[in-house]
C-alpha cells in the first residue's frame, strides 16, 4: 500500500466539499440524486481503499482557466471561468486515488445534464488540457453515435487550440487527428460508421449524447481499449432522449444502483455518477426563478442558461405535447418513451357539427391518406367560411370488404360495418381498395355540391392509381408545386410536425370541426406522437389495430393548409384588414 501524507480536506481546500457545503446549506439547489452521490463521496474521503489528491485536477483546471477560450458567442474568446459545479466535476474525476496502486479511482464517468449547460464546451476543454498537460502520447477520443454528433466536441477542441496556438507551432490538425507535435498525444474521432473500432488503445475518451444509442458497441468498443492503461477516462456526457431500452437505459441504471449503494461491486467502485435530476415533474410546472427547482436538472441557470429562455420552454411546453416532451426530457432529463398517447380525449371530444350544404359552391384543400389499398384508407376536405378561424373538415373513409369483419380492429374499438351505414365509411368489393373511389369521391363533392377541390396533399406510399384517376377527372401533377394541384407530402416528422402541433392547439381551442366524425375520433385516440432527437414529432401508431388513418390524414391536411394559407385565405375573401389568423 502506498503511504501518503494525510491531509484534512474541508470546503476551504476542496472544490468538492465546498460545493456540497453550498448545498447543505441551501445556496445551491440540487437534486436527491447528485445530492446523495456527493454524500457518498463525502464518506469516501474516510475510506482507507482510496486517498485524495487534487494535483492532477489542479493542473487541467489551471489549463483550462488561464489558456482556453472559449468558442461560442456571446462568449467567444473569452477565457474559462470555470463554474463551482464544473470545479468540483474535475477535482472529482482526478483526485480519488487507489491506495494500493496510486492510480485513479474513477475509470468510468455519468454527467447526466440539460441541454445549453456548458456540457460539451467543459468536456472539449477538458479535452484539450488532456492533449496538452496530460500524460505523454496519450491517445484521446472524441465518440458518438454519428460523426456529426462527435465533431461538436472535436470541432470544439480544434477551435480552442487555434486560439492558443494559431500558427500550428506546437500542435497541429490533418484530416486524419489534432496532434500535439511535443508529446506525442493525439485526438481523433469515433462514431458508429468509424470502421476498424477495434485495435486502439485509448486513454481518454468522450463520449457524447449517449441517449441516441440503440447499443453499446462503440462504448464497449472504447472501454476494451482502455485495458492495458492505468488511469484510463471514459467520460459520458449527455441529456436524457427518447430511445427504449437503450445503451442509456442500461448506464442509468447502473448508476442509480451505484448511488443507492445496491451495487457496490468492482466496477461500481471506478464509476463516477454525476446526474442533474428534478425530484419531481411537478417540479418543473412550479418551479420559478424564486425557488430556483430548475436548477437541479441546470446547474448553469442564470449564468449561461438563460431564464428567459426556460421560462418561454416550459409555458410553451404547458400547451403542446410534442413540446412538453421534448422540454422534460432535454431541458429537465425526464425519460420520455418512445411514443405517448397524442391527444387527451377533451381535446377532441367536443359538440361542433355543421351541414355540408352550407358549404356549397365552396373552395377546399384536400389530403388522402391512401396507406395500403388492403386497409382502412380515408380522404379529407377542409374548407372555411370568410371572417371564421374555425376550419371544417369534411372526411370519407375506405376498406376492402374483406377487412370489414377483421376481429383484431374489432378488438380495437373498430365498427366498420355500423360506421358504414352511417356514411361514413365507404366499402368496395374484394380484398383491396379501388383507388379511382377515392378520386371519384372529390369529384363527386364537386358534382353534388359544387365544392372544389384547389389543391390535394398525399403520400407518395401506392399513390400512382390514385394520381392517374385524378388525373382523369381534371386534378393534374406537375413538377411545379405552384402549378399543381397533387402535392406530394413527405410522412416524416421533419415535414409535418409543425403541422401537427397547429392542429394540436387548433383542436384545443375547438377551431376544427370535424362534424364529430366518429371514425375520427377512434383514430384521434389511437394517435400516438413519437419525438426525434431535434425535437420534431410523428404520429405514430403503437398497434396495427389500432389505426391512425384519420388523425395522420388531418395532420397532412394541415400541412397543405400551413404551405398555402394565404392564397387559400384570399381564394375564400373575408375581411383583409382584420386577417383570417387560423
Amino acid at each position: 500500500m502506498l503511504v501518503k501524507q494525510s491531509k484534512i480536506w474541508t470546503p476551504d481546500n476542496s472544490f468538492l466539499l465546498e460545493y456540497r457545503g453550498r448545498i447543505e446549506t441551501g445556496e445551491i439547489v440540487a437534486g436527491r440524486e447528485l445530492w446523495d452521490e456527493l454524500d457518498n463521496l463525502k464518506e469516501d474521503f474516510q475510506n482507507d481503499r482510496y486517498f485524495y489528491n487534487t494535483d492532477d485536477a489542479m493542473i487541467r483546471m489551471d489549463f483550462m482557466e488561464n489558456c482556453v477560450k472559449l468558442t461560442k458567442s456571446p462568449y467567444y474568446g473569452k477565457p474559462m471561468i470555470l463554474m463551482l459545479w464544473q470545479k468540483a466535476f474535475v477535482e472529482t474525476i482526478y483526485s480519488f486515488k487507489m491506495s494500493e496502486t496510486g492510480f485513479d479511482r474513477f475509470k468510468k464517468i455519468l454527467l447526466l445534464i440539460a441541454r445549453k449547460n456548458t456540457k460539451s464546451e467543459t468536456c472539449s476543454a477538458l479535452g484539450l488540457s488532456e492533449l496538452i498537460v496530460g500524460n505523454d502520447g496519450s491517445d484521446i477520443v472524441c465518440s458518438s453515435n454519428d460523426d456529426n454528433q462527435a465533431s461538436i466536441v472535436y470541432d470544439a477542441i480544434d477551435t480552442m487550440r487555434l486560439l492558443i496556438d494559431p500558427d500550428d507551432l506546437d500542435t497541429k490538425r490533418n484530416q486524419r487527428f489534432i496532434k500535439n507535435k511535443v508529446n506525442g498525444s493525439k485526438i481523433f474521432k469515433l462514431s458508429d460508421r468509424t470502421r476498424n473500432k477495434e485495435g486502439r488503445n485509448i486513454d481518454f475518451a468522450i463520449v457524447d449524447e449517449t441517449h441516441e444509442m440503440i447499443d453499446n458497441v462503440i462504448a464497449k468498443s472504447i472501454e476494451q481499449s482502455q485495458s492495458l492503461k492505468d488511469s484510463p477516462k471514459f467520460i459520458n456526457i449527455t441529456t436524457e432522449g427518447f430511445i427504449t431500452d437503450g445503451y442509456l437505459d442500461d448506464e442509468l441504471k447502473k448508476a442509480r444502483r451505484i448511488i443507492s449503494g445496491e451495487d457496490d461491486g468492482i466496477a461500481a467502485e471506478r464509476t463516477l455518477p454525476w446526474l442533474y435530476t428534478q425530484d419531481s415533474e411537478q417540479e418543473v410546472w412550479m418551479g420559478n426563478r424564486q425557488n430556483r427547482l430548475w436548477m437541479k436538472s441546470n446547474p448553469t441557470l442564470g449564468i449561461v442558461k438563460k431564464w428567459d429562455y426556460l421560462e418561454e420552454q416550459v409555458d410553451v411546453a404547458r400547451s403542446s405535447k410534442a413540446d412538453r416532451i421534448f422540454v422534460l426530457s432535454k431541458d429537465f432529463n425526464f425519460k420520455q418513451n418512445g411514443s405517448q398517447a397524442w391527444l387527451n380525449l377533451e381535446e377532441y371530444d367536443y359538440e361542433a357539427v355543421y351541414e355540408l350544404e352550407d358549404f356549397r359552391g365552396a373552395i377546399a384543400l384536400g389530403a388522402v391518406d391512401l396507406s395500403q389499398t388492403t386497409d382502412l384508407c380515408c380522404a379529407k376536405v377542409l374548407m372555411m367560411k370568410p371572417d371564421d378561424h374555425k376550419k371544417y373538415i369534411y372526411t370519407m373513409y375506405f376498406i376492402p370488404e374483406s377487412k370489414l369483419e377483421d376481429s383484431d380492429d374489432r378488438n380495437a374499438g373498430a365498427k366498420y360495418a355500423e360506421w358504414a351505414k352511417e356514411n361514413l365509411i365507404t366499402i368496395t368489393e374484394g380484398n383491396d381498395i379501388d383507388l379511382s373511389k377515392v378520386a371519384e369521391w372529390f369529384y363527386l363533392l364537386y358534382k353534388d355540391y359544387n365544392i372544389r377541390l384547389w389543391k390535394c396533399g398525399y403520400d407518395q406510399r401506392f399513390s400512382k392509381e390514385w394520381i392517374t384517376a385524378m388525373e382523369n377527372y381534371g386534378w393534374m401533377k406537375t413538377s411545379n408545386e405552384d402549378d399543381s394541384d397533387i402535392i406530394l407530402i413527405l410522412q416524416n416528422a421533419q415535414t409535418l410536425s409543425n403541422a401537427m402541433k397547429l392542429l394540436e392547439q387548433d383542436l384545443r381551442k375547438q377551431l376544427v370541426n370535424y362534424n364529430r366524425n366518429k371514425v375520427d375520433m377512434w383514430c384521434f385516440g389511437n394517435a400516438s406522437i413519437k419525438i426525434d432527437q431535434y425535437g420534431n414529432c410523428l404520429c405514430v401508431r403503437t398497434e396495427a389495430a389500432k389505426k391512425i388513418d384519420g388523425a395522420v390524414t388531418t395532420i397532412i391536411l394541415y400541412e397543405m393548409y400551413r404551405r398555402y394559407r394565404t392564397t387559400f385565405k384570399t381564394m375564400i375573401g373575408g375581411n383583409k384588414e382584420n386577417g383570417l389568423v387560423g
